[in-house]
C-alpha cells in the first residue's frame, strides 16, 4: 500500500516563499507520475504541477514562473518550491502519485494515491 506524507507549508506574507515536500512510502516502481494539487475553501481541487519520473514537468498557468516542482527518485520524494506567493495561492496543498506516465492536462482522476494535505496561507 502506498502512503503519501506531506510536510512543509505554513504561513507567509505576499511575495514570500514556501516549500512543501512529499514522501511516497511503499512505492517500488521506477516509473511514476507525481503531482501537486490545491484546494481553497469552497473551490474545487485544482492542479498545480506534475512531474514524470523521467523529469518532464507541467505547470498550471497560474503558477508558471513562480513554482518549481522537483523530485528525488532515490528517496521517492516530491518537492514544490513556491516563490512570489500571492494571497490567491492560499489553499490546502495535496501531493498525488500514480503509476506510469503523466497525462496532459493534469487531472485529479489521473492519480490514484493522495496525501492528507498541508496548509499554505499567504497574507496580503
Amino acid at each position: 500500500q502506498v502512503q503519501l506524507v506531506e510536510s512543509g507549508g505554513g504561513s507567509v506574507q505576499a511575495g514570500g516563499s514556501l516549500s512543501v515536500s512529499c514522501v511516497a512510502y511503499g512505492y517500488s516502481y521506477s516509473n511514476y507520475c507525481a503531482g501537486w494539487f490545491r484546494q481553497a475553501p469552497g473551490k474545487e481541487r485544482e492542479a498545480v504541477a506534475s512531474i514524470y519520473s523521467g523529469g518532464t514537468t507541467r505547470y498550471a498557468d497560474s503558477v508558471k514562473g513562480r513554482f518549481t516542482i522537483s523530485q528525488d527518485n532515490a528517496k521517492n520524494t516530491l518537492y514544490l518550491q513556491m516563490n512570489s506567493l500571492k494571497p490567491e495561492d492560499t489553499a490546502m496543498y495535496y501531493c498525488a502519485w500514480n503509476y506510469g506516465i503523466c497525462w496532459s492536462p493534469i487531472r485529479v482522476e489521473n492519480f490514484r494515491y493522495w496525501g492528507p494535505g498541508t496548509q499554505v496561507t499567504v497574507s496580503s
